[in-house]
């Protein structure tokens, strides 16, 4: 070895030994007759002393040549420091030098290779290799190892196998769109990158391997944004002879692990609620639960405390919904214009905010007071629960679409308000998902989730009658301060339920057979029943570090275009590879 400690390791205890150390310089300090040199490594920062009359001219001389980011070998004497640094674990001793040596000198970096970089996000990504050896970086990474060892710790406990699955494989309609490569050996075919292993780990389960895992990749070929990326990670899991409680009661444990082995605490409960339940009362599939403001109806198929007063807005709408802002009836015309113009921003698409204050005097002020009496908006405050001080806001629209828009505006309140700390966790199953939903622009039923999916035992009457909007299916996602972590379901295992599922979705005999016909056939000679759930494992990581960005805990990430701008990818190919693999780009 070229040294014999790392630069996080000395302490007092070694004062007195000769010690070697490498690593990059990360700055200097030439005071003229002394000359001091931080060197850093993976592991921590070394203080390097040099000192006129003490150590060789040489090796002062040589010292002063260094810039930053020079790879330098130092050998000394470990001492203890007189100006101690309580901010780094070696700040007790420092290093009295008498040997140095340059490894590798180094060009000036484009930015600072400190923790607070001067280098905005482009630039980083585009040295990539410089931006990992940044302390906070490279302590994502390091997370990124801890879940992942911990994940398998938990899955061996469990009687779990690791086995790998293929990554060419078949290209398939549903879902996202595939990355497709290009075969040279058959000409004019494509292989797929996994979406994910679904298919392989249901063949496991039918070839006996009752609890199978993976840390895997997976590709999707589709618009990028924070907590997306073309190629991702998964924790892949499936199991046998189960039903939906336990897969839920084996993956809450992991859970649970990885929230003490990581984070050091305990994750509390974890509750569940139905997605009709999280859709009705949060307007979200994935609502954050670390706080309430649960949506209230003034108008919907069971309530209308609205209509029937000349306000054609209410009139119109099937559905006008609400929250209620603990302690903001103070909030000025200025920052309710604010909430108005965020929720008619175009991804969001809301047409306009009805407000009313339950002012601190007791009375009560609306936007709409032309048509509604001090009477109706008694009852509103009623129906809000809502005291003196509280401010209502209410938007009008159509069904799930308007408490969309609602759980945009009620995010946007909890960030407002402090409630969506990030030191605290609330997590909870959403359960009973819908089987299906209906493309109006294709004009057909889709997965909700992917085509072997499990309905609800009492709800496969509902694929014979056609009433498909009623079927539930056994499928759950994990969700954690309103990010999904995880999701799966029950899968089908019976050939007749799967090719019926196929007629569903609009497979002809032939497409089946020709997408998904090795699955049916391995139906035909014992399939178990079995479910699973798959981790995002990105995501996972990205919750524990207290980031929305699944880019900062992976090594090497694409842009929002789905761009690698450090090696320049993805790239064009020379006409002899595109002869070879018998292909012609059109442009």
């Amino acid at each position: 070895m070229l040294r014999t400690h790392n630069n996080g390791e000395l302490r007092l205890a070694h004062v007195n030994q000769t010690v070697t150390l490498c690593g990059w310089v990360q700055r200097t300090r030439d005071k003229g007759g002394m000359i001091w040199i931080d060197l850093r490594d993976r592991y921590g920062i070394t203080q390097l002393m040099l000192e006129e009359g003490k150590t060789p001219k040489e090796v002062l001389d040589l010292a002063r040549t260094f810039g930053r980011e020079f790879v330098i070998s130092a050998t000394g004497v470990v001492v203890e420091r007189l100006s101690k640094n309580d901010k780094i674990a070696t700040g007790d001793i420092e290093i009295r030098v008498s040997e140095i040596s340059i490894l590798n000198p180094a060009k000036l970096p484009p930015f600072l290779i400190e923790d607070d970089t001067d280098g905005g996000d482009d630039l980083r990504m585009k040295y990539r290799y410089l931006d990992l050896r940044r302390n906070p970086v490279r302590a994502n990474l390091q997370l990124r190892h801890q879940v992942a060892r911990f994940t398998r710790d938990y899955l061996d406990n469990q009687d779990f196998i690791e086995v790998e699955t293929p990554v060419l494989i078949k290209s398939t309609p549903e879902g996202a769109r595939d990355f497709v490569v290009p075969s040279r050996m058959n000409p004019g075919e494509f292989y797929a990158l996994p979406q994910s292993p679904q298919t392989f780990k249901q063949l496991l389960m039918v070839s006996g391997f009752d609890r199978y895992y993976q840390i895997v990749k997976c590709f999707r070929d589709e618009d990028l944004r924070a907590d997306r990326q073309p190629e991702f990670t998964q924790i892949d899991c499936e199991m046998s002879f189960i039903e939906q409680e336990d897969v839920l009661n084996m993956f809450e444990g992991l859970i649970r692990h990885l929230f003490t082995k990581v984070k050091g605490m305990d994750l509390g409960e974890v509750s569940r609620m139905t997605y009709a339940h999280a859709m009705k009362y949060y307007g979200s599939d994935k609502p954050d639960i670390r706080f309430d403001m649960k949506f209230v109806e003034l108008k919907s198929e069971e309530v209308d405390l609205v209509s029937d007063k000349d306000f054609a807005v209410f009139d119109a709408a099937n559905t006008v919904v609400g929250i209620n802002a603990k302690g903001c009836a103070e909030y000025t015309r200025k920052q309710v214009d604010e909430l108005t113009e965020f929720v008619k921003r175009p991804q969001i698409g809301a047409k306009g905010l009805i407000y009313f204050r339950y002012n601190n005097d007791g009375t009560l002020k609306s936007s709409v007071d032309k048509f509604y009496s001090e009477e109706d908006l008694k009852k509103w405050a009623e129906a809000f629960g809502a005291e003196k001080g509280d401010l209502i806001l209410i938007l009008p629209g159509d069904g799930d679409k308007v408490r969309k828009q609602l759980n945009e505006l009620r995010l946007e309140m909890g960030n407002r308000l402090g409630l969506r700390d990030p030191k605290k966790y609330a997590a909870h199953w959403v359960i009973d998902f819908p089987l299906l939903e209906y493309g109006e622009e294709e004009d057909r039923w889709f997965a909700m989730h992917h085509p072997f999916t499990s309905p609800k035992p009492e709800d496969i009457q509902y694929l014979e009658s056609g009433d498909l909007g009623k079927i539930r299916a056994n499928a759950y996602d994990l969700v954690i301060n309103g990010v999904e972590v995880g999701g799966g379901s029950i899968r089908i295992f019976q050939k007749d339920l799967q090719a019926k599922m196929f007629e569903v979705l609009g497979f002809s005999d032939e497409e089946a057979k020709h997408q998904f016909g090795f699955l049916m056939d391995a139906f035909e000679y014992g399939a178990p029943p079995h479910g699973g759930l798959a981790f995002g494992f990105d995501r996972l990581c990205s919750l524990f570090g207290g980031s929305d960005s699944i880019r900062d805990f992976i090594a090497f990430p694409k842009n929002n275009s789905g761009r690698d701008v450090m090696i320049d990818s993805p790239s064009t190919i020379d006409d002899k590879q595109l002869n070879e693999l018998k292909i012609r780009t059109v442009v």
